[in-house]
């Protein structure tokens, strides 16, 4: 009888939200065909361990175009071609981070250079660091306070915020902005306590910029050292030591990967990606190999459960994200040149962990709409629509006034690991990457049928 009354419960509820039986079938459909027979974990494993961490010019980047482009066709795409972008080309090289109290010995300190910095062109650069716990506080360092030194911008990730996203934005100014702030004060390089949500000694990469300052260098240590040399920095004088030949090269031609399978009423575009590019540590599993696979997979259980799309699906694997959104911004300029209807476009680039809900970004009429198919989605985890954000690649479509979305995975281990080595096949676990395959899916069907 419970279980009866369960049955008649879920099905009044789908009928008043307007929704069916068939889509109620249709969404099992898909989960069982992804969670059986998904591909993305062992395509995630092909592309990690064979071709491993993608930065944006790199030989291995020219790989992944190769192997993304195959893939789509072994997916069953109609057709599947390269955009050509235009991409930066910045290059790490060697690099050691030295410090020492007072005439004591240098001790190497674990560090990466922050993406799209300069480096020292392999010359040893010296001086006296100088801590500051916000930006407020170096606000009120004077010139002379700060020239010739080295700037520590000691401000920790906030584990206060229960959404890590939020943390993340909050600390995001100091890697962004720590260069470019030193350099107007005459300083000569800036170190900044990683974006990081682990209490470990990992460092984390992740972009810069500098505007209109000097380019000098900026780095990144870990939170326990960062612990360390605050604590010795409150009873001594402390030396660091920069030696690093990282810097933007001249940029050159990529590509980023689209396949797609034709719509059956019409051509109207729905999109669903991710950014094939990665940091150069680690094998960028996370970030975001893990979106990319799942996007496939997308586009897979549409051919093999022969669904038949209203509307044209196509997936983008977005060059050049990280540091750059050349891929995004250059497929935003073609759709409008190409005045190309495109009615919603989903990306997923925040992890392959379990899935908990799709941010939205788009008017109220159509968020009311999607947030009345959540009893479809709650029997697979999915639960959460209240997130008003979508991902940066097709930032440059919700410009253009186009829908968009994004993935919601569970955060909370994501930023242990994002941007570093510690992004890795292993961090990956199956059935969650699958399922947020299975609610991707689910999102695209109930799209493409609706709109």
């Amino acid at each position: 009888m419970k279980n009866i009354l369960t049955t008649a419960v879920v099905f009044l509820s789908l009928n008043l939200f307007g929704q069916t039986k068939e889509d109620s079938i249709q969404f099992s459909r898909i989960s069982t065909e992804i969670l059986n027979k998904g591909k993305s974990y062992n395509e995630l494993k092909d592309l990690t361990k064979n071709i491993g961490h993608r930065l944006s010019g790199s030989e291995a980047y020219e790989k992944s175009v190769k192997w993304a482009e195959q893939k789509l066709k072994e997916a069953g795409a109609d057709k599947v071609w390269l955009q050509e972008v235009m991409i930066p080309v910045w290059e790490r090289g060697k690099e050691s981070l030295k410090i020492k109290a007072g005439n004591g010995k240098w001790k190497s300190l674990k560090m990466l250079s922050l993406g799209n910095s300069e480096g020292t062109q392999g010359k040893d650069i010296f001086g006296e660091i100088i801590m500051v716990k916000s930006l407020a506080e170096y606000d009120k360092l004077s010139p002379e306070q700060v020239k010739n030194k080295i700037v520590f911008f000691n401000y920790p990730f906030s584990q206060s915020y229960i959404q890590t996203f939020k943390a993340y934005s909050d600390a995001a100014v100091y890697r962004s902005t720590a260069a470019s702030l030193t350099a107007k004060k005459g300083g000569k390089f800036a170190i900044v306590r990683s974006l990081s949500s682990a209490y470990d000694d990992v460092p984390h990469t992740g972009a810069m910029r500098y505007g209109d300052s000097e380019k000098i260098p900026a780095v990144a240590i870990g939170n326990t050292t960062a612990d360390e040399l605050e604590s010795l920095l409150k009873s001594q004088k402390i030396t660091a030591k920069l030696n690093s030949n990282c810097g933007m090269k001249a940029e050159k031609l990529s590509h980023s990967v689209i396949g797609e399978i034709t719509g059956n009423k019409d051509k109207s575009v729905i999109v669903v990606g991710g950014h094939l590019d990665s940091w150069d540590v680690g094998e960028g599993a996370h970030d975001d190999g893990a979106g990319i696979v799942q996007s496939i997979e997308v586009l897979r259980t549409f051919k093999n459960l022969g669904i038949k799309n209203n509307h044209t699906i196509r997936v983008v694997c977005f060059a050049n994200e990280e540091n750059g959104l050349k891929g995004g911004l250059q497929y935003g300029k073609t759709v409008n040149e190409n005045s190309e209807k495109h009615l919603f476009a989903l990306e997923s680039d925040a992890g392959g962990f379990s899935p908990r809900g799709i941010a939205l970004e788009m008017d109220d009429a159509k968020i009311s709409q999607i947030k009345s198919w959540s009893p479809l989605f709650i029997p697979y985890g999915a639960y959460d629509f209240e997130g008003r954000y979508s991902g940066a690649d097709i930032s440059p479509l919700k410009a253009m006034g186009v829908p968009t979305a994004e993935l919601v995975p569970d955060s909370q281990r994501y930023f242990d690991i994002h941007h570093t080595d510690e992004d890795t096949f292993e961090k990956v676990n199956r059935r969650e990457l699958l399922l947020g395959a299975t609610i991707m899916t689910q999102m695209i069907y109930m799209i493409d049928k609706n709109w």
